[in-house]
């Protein structure tokens, strides 16, 4: 028997076995029926062939992290046993049909594909395997059936009620095994998280966006920073957001720059190759003192690298982008809630600082999902940044905050003159030196104001700890879990989602500890060594991975017990 306190099933097979309709129908029936859900997926970049997977973990409480620990394998065609080899354990159950499994241990014999074909065709598969877990976790039945038509309703009758039936199927073999006791699971529903939301970062992303005001998106698709692009096409016509697909990176910002300039409230979306083209316009909207919000999607490089897979090697590139010296704000949202509260708010910084801001995710984060309780808009307060203008009005007039008044084109009867040259307070062309020292100067000291009201980066555990653990973005909750799992009381994390400017708090709180761990998915410590140079304080030791898979618990658990 097998006995689970919280479990992680994977679902595996080929792109175009419909892996992702998969986990979107299993994660949002268990959440329906109140389970907590956390769901991520690998995948390879390729249209069909290829071993895909997704995992879902399922939880009596909030579950937030990737595992590498399977409880539970669905594989639905043979290569997906040996892509997923080195995470099955002596505890797995695995589910499916010797014809393609082969002798394995712990099976749990199902002929999914033979049962597909019994409905009509094996396409079928797929559904067969959400009822399989379905029937393991005594979910409703009638909830799952209402969901699956529900799902497929832009379909045809007939294949509404092949896919009901096809869920039916599944669930018997697995209420069987349940039932034979050859499975029990000790995971407790919870009846208020029903209503909980389920989104993942591209989406928590895009509505927070859309919170922030945004009426205006260019982009070129670029995995994994579409899925942005794609949310907020959706909503053009429901929220008059104009969402214009351009034919390259580089028309794409300076669209976007136009937009603002026009008084819209414009963002871009891209991953790393189409920020290096995007680098002359950031350049440019550090000269013309231009807002734009960058959302930054990082996967692995150099050049094309992994498309699909995730890596947090981007930071340098958004740290010193761009030709010059010139301020902006980098943010990198730990959780789906920051996505949304984070994105919302660089709207407001751009406009007020007339900075880039960058928003710093990666794959992991994007197609990364869990249930939460909420999101409220009205916790952030969208204020606008432009000015009536006068007829003397001067579009650089120095100032010594360094944030001179924003005008817009038509609003006055001012003239708004920006050029990318260097040029004086009007916004005319100048090979003045001093002019060009004092403009220097104004644009530098922007943010002066940010520091003074910087967000805090988020601190858990002792004050005197005997090591502290530094993260930022994506590897917050498993940081959080594993140290639990550790359980050690002299641990404590310090997590940035503010990377630049850097809280100047930074180097009061790395000296408290005896010593200093660093967890980043890439290879060099690129947040390390930003920190060296701004406080230098080197860390310890670094716990990194550039595979391209995200830092799982156990990753991070062996790690930081080495290190201890």
């Amino acid at each position: 028997m097998f006995y689970i306190i919280g479990i992680s099933i994977v679902l595996a097979g080929q792109a175009g076995q419909g892996i992702q309709t998969v986990e979107r129908l299993l994660t949002r029936i268990l959440k329906l029926d109140g389970f907590h859900v956390f769901a991520t997926k690998e995948y390879m970049s390729r249209v069909r062939g290829g071993a895909n997977s997704t995992e879902i973990r399922v939880s009596s409480e909030p579950v937030r992290a990737y595992v590498d620990a399977i409880d539970i394998l669905i594989p639905i065609d043979k290569e997906a046993m040996k892509r997923l080899e080195p995470r099955i354990g002596t505890g797995t159950l695995i589910v499916g049909d010797t014809s393609y499994l082969g002798d394995v241990n712990n099976l749990l014999e199902v002929p999914i594909t033979e049962l597909a074909k019994d409905l009509g065709n094996k396409i079928y598969s797929n559904i067969i395997a959400v009822g399989i877990c379905c029937g393991m976790l005594d979910v409703d039945m009638n909830l799952a059936k209402d969901y699956v038509r529900t799902f497929f309703k832009e379909k045809d009758d007939d294949i509404i009620s092949k896919n009901v039936e096809a869920i039916e199927v599944g669930f018997k073999r697995g209420k069987d095994a349940r039932d034979t006791n050859l499975i029990s699971l000790d995971i407790s529903k919870d009846d208020s998280i029903k209503d909980d939301l389920l989104l993942h970062g591209g989406e928590a992303i895009s509505l927070g966006a859309v919170a922030g005001g945004c009426n205006f998106i260019s982009s070129y698709p670029m995995s994994p920073s579409t899925a942005v692009l794609v949310s907020l096409a959706q909503k053009t016509e429901e929220l008059d957001i104009i969402s214009e697909q351009a034919e390259d990176e580089i028309s794409a910002i300076n669209m976007a720059l136009g937009a603002w300039y026009a008084g819209a409230r414009a963002m871009i979306t891209t991953s790393g190759g189409g920020f290096a083209l995007m680098t002359e316009g950031l350049s440019l909207a550090g000269m013309i003192e231009s807002p734009v919000v960058m959302h930054l999607a990082q996967r692995p490089g150099p050049a094309t690298g992994l498309p699909t897979r995730t890596e947090q090697g981007d930071l340098a590139l958004a740290l010193h982008g761009g030709h010059g010296e010139f301020p902006r704000i980098i943010i990198a949202p730990a959780t789906i809630e920051e996505c949304f509260y984070l994105t919302n708010e660089s709207f407001n910084l751009a406009d007020e600082y007339q900075v880039p801001v960058i928003i710093l995710t990666d794959q992991y984060t994007i197609d990364s999902y869990y249930n939460i309780s909420s999101l409220d808009p009205t916790k952030v307060e969208n204020t606008r940044h432009f000015i009536k203008t006068g007829e003397e009005y001067h579009r650089y007039t120095i100032t010594e905050s360094g944030i001179s008044p924003r005008g817009i084109p038509g609003y006055g009867k001012g003239l708004v003159c920006v050029d990318s040259d260097e040029h004086d307070q009007q916004g005319h062309i100048t090979e003045n030196f001093t002019v060009r020292k004092q403009q220097m100067d104004k644009r530098l000291r922007k943010l002066d104001g940010f520091f003074k009201n910087m967000q805090e980066p988020a601190y858990h555990g002792s004050e005197s700890p005997g090591t502290l653990v530094v993260g930022w973005g994506s590897t917050y909750h498993a940081i959080r879990e594993a140290i639990n799992r550790v359980g050690d009381e002299s641990i404590a994390h310090v997590h940035y989602s503010i990377l630049h400017p850097l809280h100047p708090s930074t180097g009061d709180i790395l000296n408290k500890a005896k010593k200093v761990v660093i967890v980043e998915s890439n290879a060099t410590s690129q947040f390390g060594r930003y920190i060296r140079a701004e406080t230098g304080i080197k860390t310890d030791a670094t716990i990194l991975k550039y595979t391209g898979e995200p830092f799982s618990v156990e990753d991070i658990v062996k790690r930081l017990k080495e290190e201890i």
